[in-house]
Protein backbone atom coordinates (compact mmCIF):
# COMPACT_ATOMS: atom_id res chain seq x y z
CA UNK A 1 0.00 0.00 0.00
CA UNK A 2 1.49 3.32 -1.05
CA UNK A 3 1.99 5.93 1.72
CA UNK A 4 0.42 9.19 2.14
CA UNK A 5 4.31 10.79 1.26
CA UNK A 6 3.97 8.63 -1.99
CA UNK A 7 0.34 9.59 -2.56
CA UNK A 8 1.50 13.63 -2.19
CA UNK A 9 4.21 13.08 -5.05
CA UNK A 10 2.00 11.79 -7.66
CA UNK A 11 -0.63 14.18 -6.51
CA UNK A 12 1.97 16.80 -7.17
CA UNK A 13 3.24 15.45 -10.32
CA UNK A 14 -0.38 15.47 -11.54
CA UNK A 15 -1.13 18.89 -10.51
CA UNK A 16 -3.64 17.67 -7.93
CA UNK A 17 -2.25 20.67 -5.37
CA UNK A 18 -5.34 20.41 -3.39
CA UNK A 19 -5.23 16.94 -2.95
CA UNK A 20 -1.68 16.87 -2.64
CA UNK A 21 -2.10 19.18 0.52
CA UNK A 22 -4.66 16.86 1.98
CA UNK A 23 -2.08 14.13 1.45
CA UNK A 24 0.74 16.42 3.16
CA UNK A 25 -1.08 16.80 5.72
CA UNK A 26 -1.80 13.05 6.41
CA UNK A 27 1.77 11.97 5.64
CA UNK A 28 3.16 14.37 8.64
CA UNK A 29 0.54 12.68 10.81
CA UNK A 30 0.72 8.89 10.27
CA UNK A 31 3.53 8.39 7.77
CA UNK A 32 6.81 6.92 9.55
CA UNK A 33 9.90 8.96 10.47
CA UNK A 34 12.09 7.34 7.24
CA UNK A 35 9.06 8.23 5.12
CA UNK A 36 8.95 11.80 6.47
CA UNK A 37 12.85 12.43 6.19
CA UNK A 38 12.68 11.14 2.72
CA UNK A 39 9.63 13.22 1.51
CA UNK A 40 11.08 16.55 2.49
CA UNK A 41 14.37 15.91 0.94
CA UNK A 42 12.15 15.27 -2.48
CA UNK A 43 10.17 18.52 -1.55
CA UNK A 44 13.30 20.40 -1.35
CA UNK A 45 14.38 19.42 -4.33
CA UNK A 46 11.36 20.30 -5.60
CA UNK A 47 11.36 23.83 -4.83
CA UNK A 48 8.16 23.10 -1.82
CA UNK A 49 10.36 24.58 0.90
CA UNK A 50 8.11 25.99 2.96
CA UNK A 51 6.55 21.82 3.46
CA UNK A 52 9.96 20.98 3.52
CA UNK A 53 10.59 22.93 6.29
CA UNK A 54 7.69 21.92 8.44
CA UNK A 55 8.72 18.38 7.89
CA UNK A 56 12.14 18.78 9.19
CA UNK A 57 11.48 20.95 11.99
CA UNK A 58 8.73 18.25 12.85
CA UNK A 59 11.43 15.77 12.74
CA UNK A 60 14.08 17.48 14.57
CA UNK A 61 11.75 18.06 17.53
CA UNK A 62 11.30 14.52 17.85
CA UNK A 63 14.93 14.08 17.37
CA UNK A 64 17.54 16.53 18.73
CA UNK A 65 20.12 14.73 18.65
CA UNK A 66 20.26 14.25 14.65
CA UNK A 67 22.15 17.42 13.24
CA UNK A 68 21.79 16.28 9.70
CA UNK A 69 18.32 17.86 10.23
CA UNK A 70 19.70 21.05 11.60
CA UNK A 71 21.98 21.31 8.39
CA UNK A 72 18.97 20.86 6.02
CA UNK A 73 16.63 23.88 8.15
CA UNK A 74 20.09 25.56 7.80
CA UNK A 75 20.13 25.23 3.80
CA UNK A 76 16.34 26.58 3.93
CA UNK A 77 16.87 29.30 5.68
CA UNK A 78 20.21 30.65 3.87
CA UNK A 79 17.53 30.42 0.44
CA UNK A 80 14.81 32.55 2.30
CA UNK A 81 17.83 34.64 3.02
CA UNK A 82 17.35 34.27 6.64
CA UNK A 83 20.86 34.16 7.82
CA UNK A 84 20.69 34.73 11.74
CA UNK A 85 18.07 31.75 11.29
CA UNK A 86 20.63 29.34 10.04
CA UNK A 87 23.08 30.01 11.97
CA UNK A 88 21.46 29.39 14.77
CA UNK A 89 21.10 25.80 13.91
CA UNK A 90 24.33 25.75 12.16
CA UNK A 91 25.47 26.52 15.79
CA UNK A 92 23.92 23.24 17.23
CA UNK A 93 26.31 21.32 15.76
CA UNK A 94 29.52 19.93 18.07
CA UNK A 95 32.70 19.53 16.29
CA UNK A 96 32.79 15.87 17.11
CA UNK A 97 29.33 15.43 15.62
CA UNK A 98 28.94 13.49 11.96
CA UNK A 99 27.42 16.42 10.52
CA UNK A 100 29.82 19.13 11.57
CA UNK A 101 31.75 18.77 8.08
CA UNK A 102 28.99 19.37 6.16
CA UNK A 103 28.04 22.49 8.83
CA UNK A 104 31.19 23.93 8.05
CA UNK A 105 30.14 24.12 4.08
CA UNK A 106 26.79 25.35 4.71
CA UNK A 107 28.25 28.18 7.23
CA UNK A 108 31.05 28.81 4.47
CA UNK A 109 28.07 28.54 1.77
CA UNK A 110 25.90 31.06 3.89
CA UNK A 111 28.87 33.24 4.13
CA UNK A 112 29.96 33.70 1.02
CA UNK A 113 26.20 34.02 0.54
CA UNK A 114 26.83 37.91 2.64
CA UNK A 115 29.98 38.74 1.12
CA UNK A 116 31.91 37.45 3.75
CA UNK A 117 35.34 35.84 1.86
CA UNK A 118 37.50 35.58 4.48
CA UNK A 119 35.03 33.89 6.56
CA UNK A 120 33.99 31.72 4.03
CA UNK A 121 37.67 30.46 3.59
CA UNK A 122 37.81 30.11 6.77
CA UNK A 123 35.09 27.09 7.18
CA UNK A 124 36.15 25.38 3.43
CA UNK A 125 39.94 25.44 5.28
CA UNK A 126 38.83 24.02 8.31
CA UNK A 127 36.60 21.50 6.43
CA UNK A 128 39.72 20.52 4.51
CA UNK A 129 41.71 20.59 7.61
CA UNK A 130 39.36 17.45 8.81
CA UNK A 131 38.58 16.00 5.71
CA UNK A 132 41.59 15.86 2.93
CA UNK A 133 40.62 13.35 1.08
CA UNK A 134 36.69 14.43 0.30
CA UNK A 135 36.41 15.64 -3.02
CA UNK A 136 33.28 18.25 -2.27
CA UNK A 137 35.70 20.23 -0.07
CA UNK A 138 38.13 20.52 -3.26
CA UNK A 139 35.88 21.36 -5.34
CA UNK A 140 33.98 24.08 -2.89
CA UNK A 141 37.40 25.59 -2.27
CA UNK A 142 38.12 25.57 -6.20
CA UNK A 143 34.65 27.59 -6.54
CA UNK A 144 35.14 29.64 -4.03
CA UNK A 145 38.45 31.24 -4.69
CA UNK A 146 37.26 31.18 -8.72
CA UNK A 147 34.08 33.24 -8.04
CA UNK A 148 36.24 35.99 -5.98
CA UNK A 149 38.73 35.94 -9.03
CA UNK A 150 41.67 33.78 -7.39
CA UNK A 151 42.36 32.03 -9.88
CA UNK A 152 45.56 30.59 -8.90
CA UNK A 153 44.42 29.37 -5.60
CA UNK A 154 41.55 28.15 -7.36
CA UNK A 155 43.14 26.10 -10.11
CA UNK A 156 45.10 23.17 -7.86
CA UNK A 157 41.98 22.31 -5.89
CA UNK A 158 40.41 21.88 -9.93
CA UNK A 159 43.36 20.04 -10.65
CA UNK A 160 43.21 17.91 -7.66
CA UNK A 161 39.84 16.20 -8.49
CA UNK A 162 41.32 15.40 -11.78
CA UNK A 163 43.99 13.35 -9.88
CA UNK A 164 41.10 12.27 -8.00
CA UNK A 165 39.27 11.09 -11.01
CA UNK A 166 36.55 13.19 -10.81
CA UNK A 167 36.20 14.74 -14.64
CA UNK A 168 32.84 16.24 -13.70
CA UNK A 169 31.51 17.43 -10.58
CA UNK A 170 28.00 18.92 -9.95
CA UNK A 171 27.75 19.01 -13.48
CA UNK A 172 30.53 20.90 -14.14
CA UNK A 173 33.36 19.82 -16.42
CA UNK A 174 36.77 20.53 -14.57
CA UNK A 175 38.86 20.45 -17.55
CA UNK A 176 37.04 22.89 -18.80
CA UNK A 177 37.02 24.93 -15.61
CA UNK A 178 40.62 24.87 -14.79
CA UNK A 179 41.16 26.13 -18.72
CA UNK A 180 39.10 28.73 -18.24
CA UNK A 181 40.94 29.40 -14.98
CA UNK A 182 43.73 29.32 -16.68
CA UNK A 183 42.61 31.77 -19.26
CA UNK A 184 42.01 34.21 -16.82
CA UNK A 185 45.49 34.28 -15.50
CA UNK A 186 46.73 34.98 -19.09
CA UNK A 187 48.68 31.60 -19.39
CA UNK A 188 46.82 30.80 -22.73
CA UNK A 189 48.93 28.43 -24.28
CA UNK A 190 48.28 26.11 -21.00
CA UNK A 191 44.50 27.13 -20.91
CA UNK A 192 44.69 25.98 -24.68
CA UNK A 193 45.94 23.06 -23.86
CA UNK A 194 42.96 22.40 -21.39
CA UNK A 195 40.00 23.70 -23.08
CA UNK A 196 40.88 21.94 -26.99
CA UNK A 197 40.71 18.64 -25.41
CA UNK A 198 36.77 19.04 -24.54
CA UNK A 199 34.55 17.07 -26.13
CA UNK A 200 32.04 19.25 -28.15
CA UNK A 201 29.06 17.56 -26.62
CA UNK A 202 30.76 19.62 -23.45
CA UNK A 203 31.42 22.93 -24.70
CA UNK A 204 28.95 25.32 -23.39
CA UNK A 205 28.50 29.09 -25.33
CA UNK A 206 30.69 29.91 -22.02
CA UNK A 207 33.59 28.25 -22.85
CA UNK A 208 33.35 28.29 -26.78
CA UNK A 209 33.44 32.08 -26.36
CA UNK A 210 36.38 31.66 -23.91
CA UNK A 211 38.34 29.66 -26.57
CA UNK A 212 37.65 32.17 -28.91
CA UNK A 213 38.93 34.53 -27.27
CA UNK A 214 42.30 32.59 -26.99
CA UNK A 215 42.78 31.97 -30.45
CA UNK A 216 41.73 36.12 -31.17
CA UNK A 217 44.62 36.40 -28.83
CA UNK A 218 47.18 35.30 -31.22
CA UNK A 219 47.10 37.09 -34.40
CA UNK A 220 48.34 33.68 -36.39
CA UNK A 221 45.07 31.77 -34.79
CA UNK A 222 42.58 34.56 -35.89
CA UNK A 223 40.81 32.14 -38.32
CA UNK A 224 40.65 29.92 -35.74
CA UNK A 225 38.76 32.51 -33.71
CA UNK A 226 36.80 33.50 -36.40
CA UNK A 227 35.30 29.82 -37.25
CA UNK A 228 34.78 29.39 -32.95
CA UNK A 229 32.53 32.71 -33.09
CA UNK A 230 30.42 31.44 -36.16
CA UNK A 231 30.27 28.06 -34.61
CA UNK A 232 28.74 29.76 -31.63
CA UNK A 233 26.42 32.35 -33.45
CA UNK A 234 25.11 28.98 -35.47
CA UNK A 235 24.37 27.22 -32.00
CA UNK A 236 23.29 30.25 -30.09
CA UNK A 237 22.81 33.40 -32.18
CA UNK A 238 21.45 35.25 -28.76
CA UNK A 239 25.26 35.29 -27.19
CA UNK A 240 25.52 39.03 -27.08
CA UNK A 241 29.39 38.87 -26.44
CA UNK A 242 29.92 37.17 -29.68
CA UNK A 243 29.34 39.85 -32.09
CA UNK A 244 32.01 42.63 -31.34
CA UNK A 245 35.04 40.48 -31.66
CA UNK A 246 33.81 38.85 -34.45
CA UNK A 247 33.42 41.93 -36.23
CA UNK A 248 36.67 43.51 -35.14
CA UNK A 249 38.21 40.36 -36.60
CA UNK A 250 36.31 40.35 -39.90
CA UNK A 251 37.76 44.33 -40.00
CA UNK A 252 41.41 43.26 -39.02
CA UNK A 253 41.44 40.91 -41.83
CA UNK A 254 39.90 43.61 -44.26
CA UNK A 255 35.87 42.46 -44.75
CA UNK A 256 34.32 45.68 -43.63
CA UNK A 257 30.97 44.85 -45.36
CA UNK A 258 31.04 41.71 -42.84
CA UNK A 259 31.94 43.07 -39.70
CA UNK A 260 29.02 45.87 -40.41
CA UNK A 261 26.38 42.93 -41.17
CA UNK A 262 28.16 41.17 -37.69
CA UNK A 263 27.70 44.46 -35.54
CA UNK A 264 24.26 45.01 -36.62
CA UNK A 265 23.18 41.16 -35.95
CA UNK A 266 24.32 41.82 -32.02
CA UNK A 267 22.20 44.83 -32.12
CA UNK A 268 19.19 42.81 -33.00
CA UNK A 269 20.42 40.73 -30.18
CA UNK A 270 21.39 43.70 -27.59
CA UNK A 271 20.30 47.06 -28.65
CA UNK A 272 21.78 48.72 -25.54
CA UNK A 273 24.98 47.75 -26.17
CA UNK A 274 26.88 51.13 -26.96
CA UNK A 275 30.38 49.36 -28.02
CA UNK A 276 28.12 47.87 -30.82
CA UNK A 277 26.02 50.88 -31.66
CA UNK A 278 29.41 53.30 -31.84
CA UNK A 279 31.72 49.98 -33.82
CA UNK A 280 28.79 49.70 -36.36
CA UNK A 281 28.43 53.45 -36.85
CA UNK A 282 31.46 53.67 -37.43
CA UNK A 283 32.21 50.47 -39.92
CA UNK A 284 28.86 52.19 -41.98
CA UNK A 285 30.79 55.78 -42.71
CA UNK A 286 33.59 53.92 -43.57
CA UNK A 287 31.96 52.07 -46.11
CA UNK A 288 30.63 55.84 -47.07
CA UNK A 289 27.18 54.35 -46.16
CA UNK A 290 26.26 57.79 -44.08
CA UNK A 291 22.11 57.08 -44.05
CA UNK A 292 22.92 53.73 -42.37
CA UNK A 293 25.26 54.96 -39.80
CA UNK A 294 22.58 57.98 -39.08
CA UNK A 295 19.90 55.52 -38.93
CA UNK A 296 22.58 53.37 -36.58
CA UNK A 297 23.19 56.91 -34.14
CA UNK A 298 19.47 57.69 -33.92
CA UNK A 299 18.25 54.50 -32.69
CA UNK A 300 21.31 54.21 -30.26
CA UNK A 301 20.03 57.24 -28.92
CA UNK A 302 16.08 56.20 -28.48
CA UNK A 303 17.93 53.41 -26.13
CA UNK A 304 20.38 55.16 -24.60
CA UNK A 305 19.11 58.64 -24.45
CA UNK A 306 21.44 61.33 -23.41
CA UNK A 307 24.54 59.02 -23.72
CA UNK A 308 27.84 60.56 -24.47
CA UNK A 309 29.84 58.53 -26.55
CA UNK A 310 26.84 58.39 -28.61
CA UNK A 311 26.23 62.20 -28.66
CA UNK A 312 29.39 62.91 -29.70
CA UNK A 313 29.77 60.05 -32.21
CA UNK A 314 26.54 61.39 -33.99
CA UNK A 315 27.79 65.00 -34.28
CA UNK A 316 30.97 64.08 -36.33
CA UNK A 317 29.13 62.38 -38.18
CA UNK A 318 26.53 65.44 -38.85
CA UNK A 319 29.62 67.37 -39.30
CA UNK A 320 31.23 65.33 -41.65
CA UNK A 321 28.35 65.23 -44.05
CA UNK A 322 27.41 69.13 -43.79
CA UNK A 323 24.55 68.91 -41.77
CA UNK A 324 25.24 71.90 -39.66
CA UNK A 325 21.91 72.61 -38.46
CA UNK A 326 20.93 69.01 -37.14
CA UNK A 327 24.59 69.14 -35.22
CA UNK A 328 23.83 72.34 -33.71
CA UNK A 329 20.46 70.85 -32.92
CA UNK A 330 21.72 68.11 -31.44
CA UNK A 331 24.56 69.34 -29.13
CA UNK A 332 22.25 72.45 -28.26
CA UNK A 333 19.28 69.75 -27.29
CA UNK A 334 22.34 67.46 -25.10
CA UNK A 335 23.82 70.77 -23.35
CA UNK A 336 19.90 71.89 -22.20
CA UNK A 337 20.14 68.84 -19.65
CA UNK A 338 21.59 70.66 -16.69
CA UNK A 339 23.01 67.15 -15.50
CA UNK A 340 24.78 66.54 -18.94
CA UNK A 341 28.47 66.05 -18.87
CA UNK A 342 30.09 68.31 -21.02
CA UNK A 343 33.07 67.31 -23.21
CA UNK A 344 35.22 70.12 -24.73
CA UNK A 345 34.74 68.48 -28.22
CA UNK A 346 30.93 69.68 -28.22
CA UNK A 347 32.51 73.57 -28.23
CA UNK A 348 34.67 72.59 -31.07
CA UNK A 349 32.17 70.64 -33.27
CA UNK A 350 29.67 73.91 -32.13
CA UNK A 351 32.13 76.16 -33.14
CA UNK A 352 32.97 74.31 -36.59
CA UNK A 353 28.87 74.35 -37.29
CA UNK A 354 27.92 77.56 -36.66
CA UNK A 355 30.66 78.89 -38.29
CA UNK A 356 29.70 76.25 -41.62
CA UNK A 357 25.91 78.70 -41.07
CA UNK A 358 28.34 81.79 -40.69
CA UNK A 359 26.78 82.78 -36.86
CA UNK A 360 29.94 83.98 -36.75
CA UNK A 361 28.86 85.19 -32.98
CA UNK A 362 28.07 82.08 -31.89
CA UNK A 363 31.09 80.50 -33.41
CA UNK A 364 33.68 82.63 -32.20
CA UNK A 365 31.82 81.87 -28.67
CA UNK A 366 32.71 78.20 -28.93
CA UNK A 367 35.81 78.60 -30.76
CA UNK A 368 36.81 80.46 -27.48
CA UNK A 369 35.26 78.03 -25.25
CA UNK A 370 37.51 75.51 -26.75
CA UNK A 371 40.47 77.00 -27.17
CA UNK A 372 41.59 76.42 -23.39
CA UNK A 373 41.43 72.48 -23.78
CA UNK A 374 43.27 72.18 -27.18
CA UNK A 375 46.26 74.08 -26.79
CA UNK A 376 48.35 71.00 -27.52
CA UNK A 377 46.53 69.55 -30.27
CA UNK A 378 47.74 70.66 -33.80
CA UNK A 379 44.74 69.60 -35.80
CA UNK A 380 42.51 72.17 -33.49
CA UNK A 381 44.70 75.09 -33.38
CA UNK A 382 45.48 75.50 -37.53
CA UNK A 383 41.59 76.05 -38.04
CA UNK A 384 41.36 77.98 -34.68
CA UNK A 385 43.87 80.49 -35.80
CA UNK A 386 42.68 80.80 -39.29
CA UNK A 387 39.08 81.77 -37.80
CA UNK A 388 40.50 83.86 -35.02
CA UNK A 389 42.38 85.93 -37.61
CA UNK A 390 39.46 86.28 -40.29
CA UNK A 391 37.05 87.86 -37.20
CA UNK A 392 39.95 90.39 -36.37
CA UNK A 393 40.64 88.33 -32.65
CA UNK A 394 44.37 88.67 -33.18
CA UNK A 395 45.50 87.93 -29.43
CA UNK A 396 43.26 84.85 -29.79
CA UNK A 397 45.13 83.92 -33.30
CA UNK A 398 48.31 84.63 -31.66
CA UNK A 399 47.63 82.29 -29.22
CA UNK A 400 46.66 79.73 -31.10
CA UNK A 401 49.37 79.84 -33.52
CA UNK A 402 51.46 80.30 -31.12
CA UNK A 403 50.83 76.81 -29.00
CA UNK A 404 50.51 75.44 -32.64
CA UNK A 405 54.29 76.01 -33.71
CA UNK A 406 55.33 74.52 -30.47
CA UNK A 407 54.34 71.26 -31.71
CA UNK A 408 54.67 72.34 -35.33
CA UNK A 409 57.85 73.95 -35.73
CA UNK A 410 58.63 73.38 -39.09
CA UNK A 411 55.23 74.10 -40.81
CA UNK A 412 56.70 76.86 -43.24
CA UNK A 413 53.55 78.29 -44.17
CA UNK A 414 52.43 79.32 -40.06
CA UNK A 415 56.00 80.32 -39.58
CA UNK A 416 55.62 82.92 -42.06
CA UNK A 417 51.79 84.08 -40.90
CA UNK A 418 52.88 83.96 -37.24
CA UNK A 419 55.38 86.72 -38.40
CA UNK A 420 53.20 88.56 -40.10
CA UNK A 421 50.42 88.58 -36.89
CA UNK A 422 53.38 89.18 -34.26
CA UNK A 423 53.46 93.04 -35.75
CA UNK A 424 49.62 93.53 -35.75
CA UNK A 425 49.62 93.28 -31.78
Amino acid sequence: MATFAEKMLDELASGQIDQAKKSYASALRHDDDDTIYSLAEELYGLGFTNQAKRAYTQLLAKYPQEDQLRTALADIAIDEDKADEALEYLAGIEADSDAYLEALLVMADLYSSEGLVEAAEEKLLQAKRLAPDEPIIDFALAEHYFSIAKYEEAIPYYRGLLAMGERRFSGLDIASRIGVAYALTGENDTALGYLEQIKPADLTPDIRFQLAMLYAADEEKHDQAIEALEELEDLDRSYAGLYEPLGQLYEQKGDIERALITYQAGLAVDAFNLQLVTLAAQTAQKLGQMDVATKIYQEGLENNPGDLTLVLGYSNLLIAVNDHIGNVNLLNEYLSDDDAEVDPIIYWNLAQSYQALEDYEMATKFWNAALPFYLTNPDFLRPAYFYFREEGELALAKEAISNYLQIVPDDTEMIELYDEIRDDI
